[in-house]
């Protein structure tokens, strides 16, 4: 039996109790809050009639432990639940916001990764000299600069001052307009994407690095080859192996830093979804967004854990 199979068996097994895990915290969480979602979802001047008859159907009247094994009974036949006044699908509420969150994610990710292979291997062909030094500066620069306040100091640069690009708005679908879609989502991307550029930056420096110092570098480059045939097809592949693996780490960053990324140029994903969930006090459709985004997450790494072993033969086989 493979590396491959045996680990994509075992995180596929641990997709059930991750699921059990997260909604039992949220839900328990929820359970406790001192705001009642009648009164949230109906208002204050509703009859106590009225608010009797939201919990009784929404279930709120239950014990927060049976609640909590319907809500796991209808989540495994697809059921999220309702949530608000007009008892909304959860399910469908998520169906619209969850596609935004993913391109925002990937278009932050592909922001991340081109400026960190970029800079990781100037700074590692060009070591010790001022290439090097000003990456290094760079680095450090992205790496300390919180993507929230990046993204509302971007607002106030490109938006309000100079009036380049649009912070807030709809969104149109790319297919429709895709000038138009880039200029919505450029800012909210590089501000999530540029942090993770600068960590991933010094993670590529460093392994293309102890690549180049090694002999097979030397004796690819001695028997004639050109340098930058070797740095592309071997120095490059080899370096990447550790990178991708800090990825995978990253990539539930992006997501996570994605929730709060909308919330600030108003994009009508997973993150406003959540934010609206919170404040409204619906308990549904808070524990529905943190399932999602808990098992999105769970699948990116596994994705990324089969990825590490086919890109190292080494470890591809026992």
């Amino acid at each position: 039996m493979t590396n491959l199979l045996r680990l994509l068996a075992k995180r596929l097994a641990s997709l059930p109790l991750v699921a059990f895990g997260v909604v039992f915290l949220v839900f328990f969480l929820m359970s406790f809050s001192r705001y009642d979602p009648a009164t949230a979802a109906l208002g204050e001047n509703a009859t106590a009639e009225q608010l009797e008859a939201y919990r009784h159907e929404a279930g709120f009247d239950k014990p927060w432990y049976i609640r909590f094994f319907v809500y796991i009974w209808n989540m495994l036949h697809g059921n999220l639940g309702t949530y608000g006044v007009n008892r909304e699908s959860v399910a469908g509420r998520i169906a619209q916001a969850f596609p935004i969150t993913l391109q925002l994610t990937f278009i932050a990710l592909l922001v991340a990764v081109f400026f960190a292979i970029l800079f990781g291997v100037l700074a590692a062909l060009f070591r010790n000299t001022w290439v090097d030094q000003v990456i290094r500066v760079f680095s450090i620069i992205a790496i300390s600069t919180p993507s929230f306040w990046l993204g509302v100091l971007m607002i106030y640069v490109f938006q309000i001052r100079l009036g380049w690009l649009l912070g807030a708005g709809d969104l149109v679908p790319f297919f429709v307009d895709p000038l138009a879609y880039l200029n919505r989502m450029a800012m909210p991307a590089v501000s999530l994407g540029l942090p993770v550029a600068g960590q991933l930056t010094r993670v590529i420096r460093t392994s293309m690095v102890e690549e180049l110092d090694k002999d097979y570098v030397r004796t690819a480059i001695g028997a004639g080859i050109e340098k930058g045939i070797v740095v592309a097809r071997n120095v490059l592949r080899n370096a990447l192996i550790t990178p991708i693996t800090v990825l995978g780490m990253k990539i539930g960053y992006l997501m996570g830093g994605a929730i709060v990324t909308e919330v600030i140029f108003t994009l009508p994903g997973m993150g406003t979804t959540l934010f609206e969930g919170i404040n409204g006090n619906e308990p549904t459709l808070v524990q529905g967004v943190v399932l999602v985004v808990a098992l999105s997450f769970v699948v990116i790494n596994i994705v990324v854990d089969l990825l590490y072993v086919l890109i190292n033969p080494r470890i591809r086989t026992v």
